[in-house]
């Protein structure tokens, strides 16, 4: 995959050409979302209908903050060869971030109600999955964010939820979304260097890609979340079965264990951002500033 050094600049001249990302890898690092204002184009391919589409972003800021607007459509090609469960379609997306984010005195929780970031390729971050053991058939209608094993859709072996390579699907409407990493953006294969910005945050903290540098050696973050030991309650109080990361449930923090806080942050280079894990919470598991209204999921 092309490296893409020169393509995200500090500001955009008139008339300039738009620059491609098609399967692009990043390198800029800087946390400030106004460092990225340009127009952006991509050239992807839906793998089940075979159509083909330009993806269109464009990064613009007032100075106080900064807008990300897209129509969706991913930088790489997507879809299965199965296909969705639901058609994909274009939507024309806006999502505004402060140019300072700052930590709130406690972190805000992630919900249903909220997407949770927006990736310089301009497809959204939405990781919490709306099923749950028990709700329906699990896949849809678990909209209580008390209601316990809520099913973490990395995690789930049979794929019940027809993610793509990229751990991406279409909701009801044909938006693509991510649920974690999005296998793309940065090299998670062959990195030379700590992993760049591949998008921000709906609380304005810039997300960075997997690897850090820990004291010269490039390695992977490591979270601070593990499976929790035993089996879980069965019967009318659990599904049963060993904590093997199916549901949300299954994890817990132990502060310290790994490099990255509760919200799957940490600071580099004086920068706090999140970073792409692994495994569970995967990119985020609460916002460590306040998110943005943008972010607000429409009521249906």
């Amino acid at each position: 995959m092309p490296s893409v050094a020169a393509v995200f600049v500090s500001v955009m001249a008139p008339q300039a050409k738009a620059h491609d990302i098609t399967d692009a890898f990043l390198t800029e690092r800087s946390a400030n979302c106004a460092d990225f204002v340009a127009e952006y184009t991509a050239f992807a391919t839906e793998l089940f209908t075979k159509a083909q589409y330009d993806a269109a972003v464009k990064v613009t800021t007032d100075g106080q903050t900064c807008t990300i607007a897209s129509n969706a459509v991913p930088n790489h090609d997507f879809n299965t060869d199965g296909g969705f469960f639901h058609g994909f379609a274009k939507h024309e997306q806006a999502y505004t971030v402060t140019a300072a984010p700052t930590a709130a005195q406690a972190p805000t929780p992630l919900s249903l109600g909220m997407d949770n970031a927006v990736f310089l390729n301009g497809v959204k971050l939405d990781l919490v999955a709306a099923g749950c053991y028990g709700v329906d058939d699990g896949l849809f209608g678990c909209f209580d964010m008390s209601t316990p094993y809520r099913f973490d859709p990395m995690e789930v072996e049979s794929n019940m939820f027809g993610a793509d390579a990229h751990n991406a699907h279409t909701q009801p409407d044909g938006l693509y979304h991510y649920h974690g990493n999005p296998m793309a953006l940065f090299d998670q294969v062959n990195p030379q260097a700590a992993s760049p910005v591949i998008g921000f945050a709906a609380d304005g903290f810039p997300i960075f890609g997997s690897f850090i540098s820990d004291n010269g050696t490039i390695r992977a973050a490591t979270t601070s979340y593990r499976l929790k030991a035993g089996t879980r309650p069965d019967g009318d109080d659990g599904p049963g079965g060993n904590y093997d990361g199916t549901y949300v449930d299954d994890w817990e923090f132990v502060e310290g264990l790994g490099d990255l806080d509760q919200c799957n942050g940490m600071v580099q280079d004086g920068v706090y951002g999140y970073v792409v894990t692994e495994t569970y919470p995967h990119v985020m598991g609460c916002f460590t500033g306040t998110p943005d209204p943008s972010f607000q999921k429409p009521r249906s």
